[in-house]
């Protein structure tokens, strides 16, 4: 080392760092030798943490703000040290600036599906992806868990652990949820608020906070996107028979629309319209028939309809068969014995013998319909 670079090291008094990246979590703060000058200034940016080591030792934590490095602000150094105060010669140490500030857009991804049990649709392959956030909020832990003596440490250096360790969870997660497959949309607000209680500790023992988690979808196989598809189109189609119809109109557009030529394209086409004219009458014969309703009978005890051939009445219980006469003032059939009719309400008169030949007439007939006398 040349005199000027001694001496140069024997006068650092200013320690600071501006980051100008947006991935830098830890920025060693480059000193000639470790030499620190005794009372020389540091200043700790918002969103920073200064860090001090001295021989792999952990001697100081700065916060946010301006200090003067002596031995009233560096208690633990101090004391390592035993130093005297006013002590103003250089002492040796290493300055790691902590970058303190939320990493945000944070990807995360299951790489291989994660099995569920779904009540609806058995066992299920799930893939699920989204975003995070997360900050340093222990520099101690930080450095002794994660960046250890990094000159420097990005980001990148330990996404792709955080990534696993999210993987598992959220795996843990789906696989303990009871909610059908097919709602897990509903959830994902309180899916990624678990998620986010799940995996702090995990965090936590990183020097880390877990500031925000989303999931931003859960998708289900190919296989069972394509059945779901299916049931979607069947419950717009509604009418199953309309739509055959209209699949057949269809097909027989298409037919005339073949602008196949030649003698053998002729009999195709003209098998082909055989064929679809016989599919299409089956399909509108079956859904257009008129549909042949049973024969129905009053009963004469109650006046409900009910099924021919029947012998008794399904509403009263009663015989179906017996006697009928004419109503006394519209003429409607009744069952002999009833005292009003069941069309117009009108009371029937009761039946009186003729006195000639004994033949049961209604009550007010004034001549006996079988022999002719006179009703007395």
């Amino acid at each position: 080392m040349g005199l000027f670079d001694f001496i140069k090291s024997q006068f650092i008094e200013v320690i600071e760092w501006t980051d100008s990246t947006t991935d830098t979590m830890v920025y060693n703060f480059p000193v000639q030798g470790r030499e620190i000058k005794m009372g020389a200034q540091l200043t700790v940016r918002e969103s920073q943490a200064a860090v001090f080591v001295n021989e792999g030792q952990i001697a100081d934590v700065f916060s946010p703000g301006r200090y003067t490095l002596s031995t009233q602000n560096m208690p633990i150094l101090t004391k390592i040290k035993s130093w005297k105060y006013g002590f103003i010669s250089p002492f040796k140490a290493e300055v790691y600036f902590v970058n303190t500030k939320q990493f945000t857009d944070q990807k995360w991804g299951t790489s291989n599906p994660v099995m569920m049990r779904d009540a609806e649709f058995g066992m299920l392959r799930l893939r699920a992806f989204g975003i995070y956030s997360f900050k340093v909020n222990n520099p101690s832990v930080f450095l002794k868990e994660v960046f250890g003596t990094s000159s420097e440490f990005t980001t990148e250096s330990i996404t792709g652990q955080l990534k696993r360790a999210i993987v598992s969870g959220i795996s843990d997660l789906l696989g303990e949820t009871k909610t059908p497959a097919i709602d897990l949309a509903m959830y994902y607000d309180e899916l990624s608020e678990q998620s986010r209680e799940k995996l702090k500790p995990m965090f936590d023992k990183f020097g880390f906070e877990l500031v925000s988690f989303y999931i931003e979808n859960i998708s289900l196989p190919e296989e069972v996107e394509k059945v779901l598809d299916k049931r979607t189109s069947m419950g717009v189609i509604g009418d199953m028979g309309k739509y055959a119809q209209y699949q057949t109109a269809e097909a027989i557009r298409e037919a005339a629309n073949n602008p196949g030529g030649g003698l053998a394209s002729a009999g195709a086409g003209i098998g082909a319209g055989a064929a679809i004219g016989k599919m299409m009458a089956e399909t509108l014969g079956a859904n257009t028939a008129p549909k042949q309703q049973e024969a129905r009978v009053i009963c004469p005890s109650c006046g409900q309809e009910t099924d021919a051939g029947r012998k008794f009445c399904s509403a009263c219980g009663k015989p179906l068969s017996g006697e009928m006469v004419k109503c006394v003032k519209c003429g409607a059939d009744i069952q002999k014995g009833k005292k009003f009719c069941p069309d117009c309400g009108a009371e029937q008169e009761p039946e009186i013998k003729c006195s000639n030949c004994g033949a049961a007439v209604n009550k007010g007939v004034k001549f006996c319909p079988d022999c002719g006398k006179q009703i007395v």
